[in-house]
């Protein structure tokens, strides 16, 4: 039995507002009929269920390949073609394309070929004698193609191949009769024939059932495609966000975009505002190290895409001009075609881009867009909270990195007062070992047993509990400078460290018994002040370690201002309390105090400055003590330098070293003084002549000292030439050298203190001095004016000692001049008033000298010194 004009039933079900048709039209309906429309309606799903298949088969991928290789072949057949190709029309993109089969690629631009797939071919569907028939509909049959209107050789006739007649037939829509779904092209007929009217006719014959199974099979392609396109997408996005870590996110994102638009690469390029660059991070050929790349963000394809935005679906890399075809040409590697789409973050900011290459069969369609503009969506989501995550995991990483550089000592605690993180100063601080083997384990196993204790069991300071307790209850803030902390260290052996080596632990003194201490603070776990109780033979002596330290007691508060735990800071003041007891000794304090300010490693610090240095010397010490008793000569030597020495600090020097009975001292370093370095020293110079003569009246019956000063300026380098667990400060440069050898010159010129030219201009309008001579010391080559100090010029130079030195000039200018008879008779005028002066004494012996032995023409009065 049949029911007549059954047609499609489900497909007249699924019309809109049915409702009940088909219950209407069985109710009246005999058993027979009944039956028959139930064999059609399962006749119906059979076939849905058949294309349901057909869809689910991944060969419905090269089912149309197969199509339009067998139709190619046929129709070339029965129309007697050379070259046979049915073109596609794609109207979203203007364009015509087909596929080559691997034996007939053709060349590109570049030269390269590729053997190894089939490779598309898209040409614009407005150019040519295709763009005409494709655009217009028009069949058009040419006997002489080369000199149509609309031919165009790059479109209308392979490369190397010369078409003379061409018939170009378009294929219909079934849906819209107007327009063309392909164009079929058929090139030089055998027989060097024209086509004819009865080949169209042939032609048309099957061109309608040919539009119908391209229709069918296109459509069958998209929706196996959709429905792929869609398993693949809700994969990829429900994986994206199985982790925070950036590198892994940035893994996850490029497999899943690479597996769901069936590419042969994918990259996701990050964009990083701050330094106007893409990065990303690739496999090595390992496969297991991350390389990390960075590009310009306004460069290539990807930089294209970043600066402007747009969606790039590139059909032939090698006809773009933003394409670089550098890389293809190092690795072998041919891409043929790109899509490049921005990402975007919840806010609708740029993030990056992603990047696929080379489709696996064909070129990216709309519908990759489409999929993976929404892929985008999601992975930009999951890639902005992967940057979160790492900010936030960089921010904890920064702090704690600030927190473990910090010189102080600081612990968080909970709101109990229990230690949640400690820095490696305080652990230093505790005696925890710097630099010994397995430090690191030794440091992490002290941080275990030290996170969770009561503060105040571990650091044994006055009130730190009730202070802390006072800032965790009420927020208070307590600074308590100058506190003693006293711990102790004991060697014991640690199971968790699998040998029998012992390690430092941490013992804490009883507050009420001295002598007990116990281990990490804890009571349970007392040791005697030598040994561990059960452990005698393992344990060695308690090591007591001091510090002084500034206490600082703050809350931990949270936004809303609450106190959420407490933050103990300690800074370690005992290095600094041995650096002013020992910077006292050789700088004011005022001096001390000033370097000390600048940080406690101011003075390691190389530093070129400009200074007065001055050396002074007992004349004759040997002499002067070889009869005295050894406790007799430090004690003279001690209230002698006492006295120089506060001549130094009087005037802002830097005492730099003893060197048996010498001194040495600086001025202008290591700070620079307020007033002349240079004036400061002579006032200083002057100053040790009268202390001295106090010195000596006070000692009237015993031995007279008599010193010799040298004073020289000039650049030398200063700084603590040493170490930090001994200081020596000192400075370096010709300045010292020179300054020693003026103070070994004050002997020869009978004079006690001598200054060099350099000196002498630097303070020249205070003070009366007298030139001695023009030398040039032993070791060096260039030669100084050198003075002899007589006074500050605050104080009147009697008559007899302005006629004197009157003579002396006089006797010196002729001496220059090398008139040696006059220079003569002026310095014995002088030395009648003086009779015991060197300086005029050498300067009579050498006129003499010259008066017989005449220098050289080039003489220029220096006089070279062949001893120190």
């Amino acid at each position: 039995m049949t029911v007549s004009h059954a047609g499609s039933i489900l497909a007249t079900l699924t019309q809109v507002n049915r409702m009940g048709l088909l219950a209407d039209r069985v109710k009246n309906l005999p058993m027979g009929e009944f039956i028959c429309i139930l064999d059609f309606i399962t006749a119906e799903f059979q076939q849905f269920l058949r294309a349901i298949e057909l869809i689910n088969n991944e060969a419905i991928e090269t089912l149309l390949e197969q199509l339009l290789d067998a139709f190619t072949l046929k129709i070339g057949q029965i129309l007697e073609a050379d070259r046979t190709t049915i073109f596609l029309i794609n109207r979203s993109k203007g364009q015509l394309w087909y596929k080559t089969s691997p034996e007939n690629n053709e060349t590109d631009g570049e030269g390269n070929s590729d053997s190894k797939h089939t490779e598309e071919i898209r040409l614009p569907m407005d150019v040519g004698i295709l763009g005409h028939v494709a655009c217009t509909g028009e069949a058009l049959n040419i006997t002489d193609a080369q000199t149509h209107e609309f031919f165009d050789p790059a479109i209308d006739q392979p490369s190397g191949y010369e078409a003379r007649s061409i018939l170009c037939m378009p294929i219909f829509s079934t849906q819209n009769p107007q327009e063309a779904v392909a164009v079929v092209r058929l090139l030089n007929k055998a027989g060097d024939r024209p086509f004819t009217e009865e080949d169209e006719q042939q032609f048309r014959s099957f061109a309608d059932s040919i539009g119908i199974i391209l229709e069918s099979c296109q459509s069958f392609f998209v929706a196996a495609r959709n429905q792929r396109g869609v398993a693949a997408l809700l994969k990829a996005t429900t994986t994206l966000g199985q982790s925070l870590d950036l590198e892994t996110t940035l893994l996850s994102v490029m497999e899943q975009a690479r597996d769901l638009m069936q590419a042969d690469r994918s990259t996701i390029f990050l964009l990083k505002k701050e330094t106007e660059e893409l990065w990303t991070k690739v496999a090595k050929a390992d496969g297991k190290t991350m390389m990390e790349i960075r590009i310009p963000a306004n460069k290539g394809i990807a930089g294209y895409v970043a600066s402007t935005g747009q969606v790039l679906n590139i059909t032939n890399a090698y006809a773009d001009p933003r394409f670089d075809p550098t890389t293809d040409r190092k690795t072998g590697y041919r891409t043929r075609n790109i899509l490049c789409m921005p990402v975007y973050n919840a806010k609708g900011e740029l993030i990056g881009v992603t990047q696929l290459i080379n489709k696996h069969k064909g070129s990216f369609t709309d519908s990759d867009e489409e999929f993976l503009r929404a892929f985008n969506a999601q992975a930009g989501i999951a890639l902005q909270n992967a940057q979160l995550f790492e900010n936030v995991m960089v921010e904890k990483q920064y702090q704690k990195d600030i927190l473990q550089s910090l010189s102080d000592v600081v612990i968080s605690t909970d709101l109990q007062g229990r230690i949640v993180t400690i820095n490696d100063a305080a652990l230093e601080l505790l005696g925890c070992p710097r630099h010994r083997p397995r430090h690191r384990q030794i440091r992490e196993y002290w941080e275990s047993q030290l996170s969770g204790q009561y503060i105040w069991d571990v650091l044994p300071i006055e009130n730190l509990q009730l202070r802390l307790e006072d800032s965790l209850k009420f927020a208070a803030r307590h600074f308590v400078p100058e506190q003693s902390l006293t711990v102790g260290l004991v060697e014991m052996i640690v199971g968790e460290f699998g040998d029998t080596t012992p390690i430092p632990i941490l013992v804490v003194p009883d507050e009420k018994k001295p002598d007990i201490y116990h281990v990490w603070g804890q009571e349970y776990q007392p040791l005697d002040g030598n040994a561990l109780a059960d452990n005698e033979a393992i344990a060695s002596e308690i090591r007591q370690l001091e510090r002084s330290i500034n206490l600082t007691v703050n809350p931990l508060t949270n936004p809303e201002g609450g106190v959420r735990g407490g933050l103990v800071v300690l800074e370690d003041i005992s290095r600094e309390k041995r650096m002013k007891t020992t910077m006292y000794r050789y700088m004011t304090p005022g001096v001390a105090e000033r370097v000390m300010a600048l940080g406690e490693d101011a003075l390691m610090i190389g530093e070129r400055k400009e200074v007065t240095i001055l050396f002074s010397d007992i004349r004759g010490y040997t002499t002067l003590t070889e009869n005295l008793e050894a406790s007799d000569v430090v004690a003279l030597l001690n209230q002698y330098f006492e006295t120089m020495v506060e001549a130094v600090f009087s005037h802002e020097g830097t005492l730099d070293k003893f060197i048996g009975d010498a001194l040495m001292a600086v001025f202008g370093a290591p700070l620079p003084l307020r007033d002349n370095h240079a004036w400061m020293a002579v006032k200083s110079a002057l100053d040790m002549r009268k202390r001295l003569k106090d010195f000596n009246e006070s000692r009237p019956n015993e031995p007279q000292i008599k010193i010799g000063i040298g004073m020289s300026s000039g650049e030398v380098v200063s700084g603590n030439i040493g170490s930090q667990k001994r200081m020596d400060y000192t400075v370096i440069g010709d300045g010292v050298n020179l300054s020693s050898r003026l103070e070994q010159l004050t002997k020869l010129y009978g004079c006690d203190i001598i200054l060099s030219e350099m000196t002498y201009h630097l303070c020249g309008d205070r003070i009366w001095v007298r030139e001695l001579d023009k030398v040039r010391v032993k070791g060096k080559n260039n030669a100084v004016n050198i003075y002899e100090l007589i006074a500050s010029k605050s104080q009147a130079l009697d008559d007899k000692l302005v006629d004197f030195l009157g003579y002396y000039n006089l006797g010196r200018q002729a001496y220059l001049a090398r008139d040696f008879a006059l220079a003569i008779q002026h310095f014995e005028v002088a030395q009648k008033m003086r009779s015991d002066d060197r300086a005029v004494e050498i300067h009579i012996g050498r006129a003499q000298n010259y008066l017989q032995n005449p220098p050289p023409p080039d003489w220029d009065g220096i006089h070279t010194m062949t001893t120190k």
